[in-house]
């Protein structure tokens, strides 16, 4: 919902706040009949302290009023006429009152949706999706610029302490140049007679006591400046590194998953505008802490004096060319991905761009992009750094251009307008990978300097997977795979976990499909429940009660879940969790004979007898000794609830015996997770994904849950 919508129905003194934030210098009416077009503006991209940044606004200020003239022309009748009369005029107020000063325009404009967004923020229930969205928003970008702005001051105090040890150190040199013409003087009193010598030599030497105790102070003043200016460094460059690691990992990364899920038909990605102006924003304040760093090393080069700043600035130099090599390289990105599906002796495009190209001056020697493919295998080579050679796994047609600067956008960027894929070179595949399965990337690599050659810059960027095809018929297949990869091939691993969700639900169908077939078709197994959900279904079961769960800390386990009394307080009961089992346990002894070993195991929720459940798959009792020998037999023992006599029938008391379950009604259906009349397994005990995907896409919500109430605890 729109901001102005939402401030239109503020009530009471934020009605009143809201109307204040209007008057001469912004009608309310200019707020009203452009809301749409003042919302889908970028004002935050401009740096109100920029004059350069004049330009954008002045672009801005220009369009605002061509909204207006626009929206005053299609007024008709009556009513229209006059409010075309009001509308006009407003264009011409605002033309006159911003023309000289298009920022002051950006600025008001900000400030009122700043705070019509917090009022609108304050009256709206918080725990609401559009209320915690817009506070996470606001605070998100509040915390970045709040940070930005802590930099610009923590740059200017180091620029001015960097003056003043300038000013302090050429004063110094000039002391020290006196001391050693007094030295000079000193010298030259040999030559003269000894009367001339004894009336001169004493102020001379006094001079030169009091010129050299001044410059040992002032020397040890001059390197607490130098070292107090290291530290200084040091604590803007840890911010540096934390703005640029949420800017850079954080929102560009996210942007760039949105533009792989918008190639599935997601939302857009959202433009770069914001991105860009963040990541200028970075260049421009590495830029100038670097040059100070330089400088702060020249003062010392001038005027070297013994002590740790040597090795410091060396250090505060490493780590600052560290920053921008990190930034330069991260914000080299394709603008427009390639067609993932591509066909060869096809034309199509592309566009790279990089974010901080302006900033820093790129373009005054404008670099040439160049555009190969290269196969699956070669571009994890590259992520990973491995030194392979660079070879293309194909030839494509029109693979250089010259990224050019757009004074009106500030973007500098390369158009690959007609590319062509003329011939693929692909993998060995005999017979076991279709070749619409076969993936290539585009890999666009570059070179560039800036600061008059001070640094030099390879930078590479791969686009999305891209399938290549010779003919239309091959679309289909290679459209699914592209779209499988873009939703599913990122790593989210899940909150505390070192696996993702799929990882962990291939886990659950194979378990499933080797050893619990006939369990899950029986609907025993409740299986997709967390281990809070579980414990509180049997806190309100009678002791005894169990269930069988998917173990959520674990790839492809299932564990056992109870409700018993706590041996170590009378009178409390709690639920108990067995360590999972896997695919190597069952394969020792099976799920049904285990949990018959297990005698405190009573009833499988919510009162189901287990041996109603479980007794036509245990494994029919041994035979008697055959030659004289014994069989051994294995069965299972939980050392805590294990008795001297595990026989039920014997009517021997139990640890179970301890509390007396409640009366059981067998007469209505048992479960609450009935058969599965729909079995997600086939009949060659394989998954189908299409009949599994309402599971995994619940389970996966569940698992997601925050990591408190999910994760806490014992792990199971």
């Amino acid at each position: 919902m729109a901001v102005w919508i939402q401030a239109q129905q503020l009530q009471g003194d934020a009605l009143h706040q809201m109307q204040s934030l209007y008057g001469q210098h912004f009608p309310i009416e200019v707020r009203h009949y452009l809301s749409q077009w003042i919302e889908g503006q970028l004002w935050d991209a401009i740096d109100l302290e920029n004059p350069q940044e004049e330009f954008k606004a002045k672009r801005l200020l220009d369009s605002l009023i061509q909204e207006l003239q626009n929206k005053a022309e299609h007024q008709m009748g009556e009513d229209g006429f006059l409010l075309k009369i009001k509308l006009g005029h407003y264009a011409s107020q605002l033309k006159s009152t911003y023309d000289r000063c298009p920022l002051e325009l950006v600025r008001c404009i900000r400030h009122i949706l700043y705070t019509e967004q917090r009022l609108v923020r304050e009256a709206t229930n918080s725990s609401s999706p559009l209320g915690g969205m817009m506070d996470t928003m606001s605070q998100k970008y509040q915390q970045i610029n709040q940070a930005f702005e802590e930099l610009r001051l923590l740059t200017q105090d180091t620029e001015n302490e960097l003056r003043k040890l300038q000013h302090n150190q050429e004063y110094f040199i000039i002391q020290y140049q006196e001391s050693l013409r007094i030295q000079a003087q000193l010298s030259s009193l040999s030559t003269l007679p000894p009367a001339d010598r004894q009336l001169r030599e004493p102020t001379l030497l006094s001079k030169r006591a009091t010129v050299e105790a001044w410059l040992t102070r002032e020397a040890n003043t001059l390197q607490k400046y130098r070292l107090d200016l290291a530290e200084k460094h040091q604590k803007t460059l840890q911010l540096l590194r934390k703005q640029q690691t949420i800017i850079l990992d954080d929102e560009l990364i996210q942007w760039k998953r949105r533009q792989q899920l918008a190639g599935n038909g997601g939302p857009p990605e959202g433009g770069l505008d914001i991105l860009q102006s963040w990541c200028e924003k970075l260049a421009e304040t590495i830029w100038q802490n670097r040059q100070q760093i330089r400088r702060a090393e020249h003062l010392r080069q001038q005027l070297p004096i013994p002590g740790p700043i040597e090795e410091l600035l060396n250090e505060l130099n490493s780590t600052i060319t560290d920053i921008i090599s990190a930034l330069v390289t991260s914000t080299f990105i394709i603008e427009k991905q390639p067609p993932q599906v591509l066909k060869t002796q096809t034309k199509f495009a592309a566009t790279v761009r990089l974010l901080v190209g302006g900033k820093l001056n790129v373009h005054m020697n404008p670099p040439q992009v160049k555009a190969t493919i290269i196969s699956e295998q070669q571009a994890k080579a590259l992520l990973k750094n491995e030194n392979t050679r660079n070879e293309s796994s194909g030839e494509i047609l029109n693979n250089n251009c010259v990224m050019e600067y757009h004074q009106t956008t500030g973007t500098l960027s390369a158009h690959f307008r007609n590319m062509s894929l003329k011939r693929i070179k692909r993998s060995d595949r005999r017979g076991a990978e279709s070749v619409t399965e076969e993936k290539f990337t585009i890999l666009f690599e570059s070179q560039f300097s800036i600061g008059g050659n001070e640094l030099v810059f390879q930078v590479k960027t791969l686009s999305l997977p891209v399938v290549v095809i010779v003919h239309g018929s091959q679309d289909n297949n290679a459209t699914a795979t592209v779209l499988w990869d873009n939703a599913f091939a990122e790593p989210e691993s899940l909150p505390g976990r070192s696996f993702t969700f799929w990882q962990w639900f291939d886990g659950v169908m194979e378990l499933t499909k080797k050893h619990l077939k006939p369990h899950w078709n029986d609907g025993a197994i409740l299986g997709f429940v967390n281990k809070q959900q579980a414990q509180d279904m049997l806190m309100s079961k009678p002791n005894g009660t169990f269930l069988l769960r998917f173990s959520d800390s674990e790839i492809g386990g299932i564990t056992i879940a109870w409700v018993a009394e706590n041996p170590n307080k009378a009178g409390e009961r709690m639920v108990w969790n067995l360590m999972p089992y896997t695919t190597k346990d069952f394969s020792i002894r099976s799920l049904a004979d285990r949990i018959s070993d297990l005698n405190h195991l009573l009833f499988l929720y919510p009162d189901r007898p287990k041996d109603e459940v479980f007794s036509k798959y245990y494994t029919p009792p041994l035979s008697k000794a055959v030659d004289g020998y014994v069989k051994p037999q294995i069965k299972q023992v939980v050392p805590e609830f294990a008795t001297a006599n595990s026989d039920p029938a014997s009517g021997n008391p139990t640890y179970m015996d301890h509390a007396s379950p409640a009366p059981v009604n067998h007469a209505h259906t048992y479960s609450i997770y009935p058969p599965m009349s729909d079995s997600i397994l086939d009949a060659d005990g394989d998954f189908d994904l299409d009949d599994t995907m309402d599971v995994a896409r619940h389970v996966e919500e569940l698992l997601r849950r925050p990591v408190e109430s999910q994760w806490g605890g014992q792990q199971s």
